[in-house]
């Protein structure tokens, strides 16, 4: 079975098409439990987000903040695993008809093995992969197998990130590019900040891809600053604390799909 590389490219051109960004929701698998986790993802998109990322939770997440620390912690001490993810992808596909793609630290990959991984995530729906911390020179096993099961290989670019390297990291990418706003790990910020829209402009000097910035988005307005330079916003602190702060499960459901009526209408203004 091939996976949904298609369904994510139409969907980012069809958000560009009405003339707005799209909403990407990002959420740990198994938090607070598997089900649970599946029913966040359905609840994100009743709310309104275009594309989520399921994140594959790890104990040594150099990305994420203490936010997305706190429920990777819950997840993996309720005994996650991948397989748990992958369930996540076609529960959450299945029911939602959206791309669903996993955001994932290459380790575990390398461990359960590239062949395998890809294949199970296309046979479960899955869109693609966002690898934060997977070198571009070192990607061309992932990319085979990935190209081969009709997955997206999304890589991350930062403020940091010279003009040249961002074009040997754009040519290798697909789907779209995750551009990181500010240096630094995930979670909420008063601002997005100017880096952004730069970053932004200078990856699109090198690629058609769509490119969608993360980290820091928390508020409709921040989804619309970034909406009006970027392909897509991406937000996942906000929605993984909500959920820490709901009294119980049910509250924390309708506070995230809540979140994220407020952020697609954020997107929507530009």
């Amino acid at each position: 079975m091939s996976g949904n590389i298609e369904l994510l490219n139409t969907t980012l051109a069809a958000a560009k098409a009405a003339d707005r960004a799209a909403l990407i929701a990002y959420l740990p698998a198994g938090f607070p439990t598997v089900d649970g986790g599946i029913e966040a993802v359905k609840a994100v998109v009743a709310g309104g987000a275009d594309v989520v990322e399921v994140g594959l939770p790890h104990s040594d997440p150099v990305l994420d903040g203490p936010v997305i620390q706190t429920a990777d912690d819950i997840a993996l001490r309720g005994g996650v695993r991948i397989a748990d993810v992958m369930r996540t992808v076609r529960e959450a596909y299945e029911a939602t008809g959206v791309p669903i793609l996993v955001m994932t630290y290459w380790n575990p990959i390398d461990r359960y093995g590239v062949e395998r991984f890809t294949a199970e995530l296309a046979e479960a729906g899955g869109a693609g992969c966002i690898l934060p911390d997977l070198p571009v020179q070192e990607s061309a096993l992932w990319r085979e197998h990935a190209d081969k099961h009709g997955l997206a290989t999304v890589f991350v670019v930062a403020p940091s990130s010279q003009d040249a390297r961002l074009a040997t990291i754009t040519a290798a990418g697909s789907g779209f590019v995750y551009a990181a706003s500010l240096m630094g790990v995930t979670g909420t910020r008063a601002s997005v900040g100017a880096q952004a829209q730069d970053l932004v402009g200078r990856t699109r000097a090198t690629t058609d891809l769509p490119v969608c910035v993360g980290l820091g988005v928390s508020n409709a307005a921040q989804a619309a600053e970034v909406a009006g330079f970027a392909d897509g916003v991406i937000v996942g602190s906000a929605f993984v604390k909500a959920m820490l702060d709901a009294p119980d499960e049910a509250a924390g459901l309708d506070a995230v799909r809540s979140l994220a009526g407020e952020l697609a209408e954020g997107v929507r203004k530009r």
